[in-house]
């Protein structure tokens, strides 16, 4: 039997991811000591801001009316699961994880593991919303895989270092 999820549902959990990664980056930009680590999750909180936006805009087009017919039972289940197990899921685990981090090589590892369960997360979207959001998700979805290769390149130069 079909799950139905509004569109409305799904972006709002989207923006939730992006709202707990502004949290999470900004938490962590002010417990790094090297710079180019402070840079790049000041660089993501911006980024988050916008795809806040984004998201806020697909929001605002969306039909709450319509939901989205998911076949499998199980894939709102994964949905639920990929946000329930993301690194920054509140404010308060972004704090923890911020204290527990005792060097910037692992604020980056934490960082690459966010942004691989956001990509993960997206591209789940994609197969509920409906067509005409897949280029935006698409350029979302670009856009994070950007950040995971930023994040990787800092990585590998610092732990080269």
């Amino acid at each position: 039997m079909p799950v139905s999820l509004s569109i409305s549902e799904i972006l709002n959990i989207a923006i939730g991811i992006e709202r707990s990664g502004i949290a999470f980056y900004d938490i962590m930009s002010r417990s790094v000591e090297d710079t180019r680590v402070r840079e790049i999750f000041e660089y993501l909180v911006i980024m988050e801001r916008e795809h806040i936006r984004i998201f806020q805009g697909m929001l605002s087009e969306a039909d709450e009316r319509q939901p989205s017919e998911i076949e499998s039972a199980e894939q709102p289940a994964y949905l639920k699961s990929l946000v329930d197990n993301a690194v920054f899921t509140d404010d308060m685990i972004a704090s923890e994880a911020a204290k527990q981090t005792d060097s910037d090589i692992k604020a980056l590892e934490l960082a690459i593991s966010a942004e691989k369960d956001s990509i993960l997360f997206y591209y789940e979207m994609k197969e509920i919303v409906p067509p005409p959001a897949h280029p935006t998700l698409n350029r979302i979805i670009a856009e994070e895989k950007m950040h995971l290769r930023r994040l990787s390149e800092l990585k590998e130069k610092m732990t080269a270092a």
